[in-house]
């Protein structure tokens, strides 16, 4: 198959291309190759290329700086599926496409989780414009998959786990937020989702993709120290006495990020438990530390 994957420099994006380049012809691009909110500019290199599938791992996901700049964002995670999803279908290409838990309220009891036809609310900037673009891709194509992720961590770049991990090696003491619940996923979990969902060619449509289990940010960043043998002291805060601590303005950020992974499930995907994502990425660090 011959793949184009947006968003190249990405973490998502790096995972994606290490997982097909092995059996297929990929195309990876970043913004100066193909800006995806410049649609004539996306019909003229997916024409060229004439890909099997576009996987879209580019996208805005500065949650809080998307509330001060809402049109940028929405070009990017609006507008641009829209523009692939067009693209892709003159062109006989399927798409697979990135979004978000956010695209929900995040104020569902957490006794419960969100299955992919639960009614939409999103309250940040970043969740209207993730939203926008499923609602584009789905106007504009039938042969799409959507994955909703959550919690994303991998290697390059910053994230959760590097930052707790640098606090926990030069504090005594971390305040983390304990109301927040979702799944910690680890980017190469997601990677194995979206090949093993191509490869078994489950039926097209929006898919919950996390790994496995729920928790919060207070017993997550308690298991990152303890898989490394961290003695820093974690106490557990709310969102509103983190926010008081930290004196900042944040975005609201959803109490409850638990996705329903029973869909995938029961097409026969294999998605691994958080506990055990977390153990591969920080073996990983490790190996590439050596």
């Amino acid at each position: 198959m011959k793949i184009l994957i947006t968003g190249a420099n990405g973490m998502l994006a790096k995972e994606v291309r290490e997982k097909f380049e092995k059996n297929n012809e990929i195309i990876a691009t970043d913004v100066t190759e193909l800006d995806i909110t410049n649609e004539k500019m996306v019909q003229e290199v997916v024409e060229k290329i004439k890909p099997d599938y576009i996987i879209n791992c580019a996208a805005y996901t500065a949650v809080d700086k998307a509330e001060d700049n809402y049109e940028l964002a929405d070009k990017i995670n609006g507008d641009g599926p829209a523009n692939l999803a067009k693209a892709a279908k003159a062109n006989g290409a399927k798409l697979v496409h990135i979004s978000t838990d956010y695209v929900f309220g995040g104020d569902l009891d957490i006794s419960k989780d969100y299955k992919e036809d639960d009614s939409k609310a999103p309250v940040t900037a970043y969740g209207k414009t993730k939203l926008h673009g499923e609602e584009e891709i789905q106007k504009n194509m039938e042969e799409y998959y959507i994955f909703r992720t959550a919690w994303l961590y991998g290697i390059g770049g910053n994230n959760f786990v590097k930052t707790m991990t640098k606090l926990g090696t030069t504090r005594d003491e971390v305040n983390v937020v304990s109301d927040q619940h979702g799944s910690p996923t680890y980017a190469k979990d997601l990677a194995e989702i979206i090949y093993q969902a191509i490869e078994k060619k489950i039926p097209y449509g929006i898919y919950n993709a996390t790994n496995q289990g729920y928790t919060t940010w207070y017993e997550f960043t308690k298991e990152i120290f303890a898989e490394q043998g961290i003695g820093c002291s974690v106490n557990p805060v709310t969102t509103e006495e983190y926010i008081e601590m930290m004196k900042i303005t944040q975005a609201k950020r959803p109490f409850n990020s638990q996705l329903s992974k029973e869909k995938l499930l029961k097409l026969g995907i294999n998605i691994p438990e958080w506990k055990d994502g977390l153990k591969r990425y920080l073996n990983e660090v490790k190996e590439n530390e050596k």
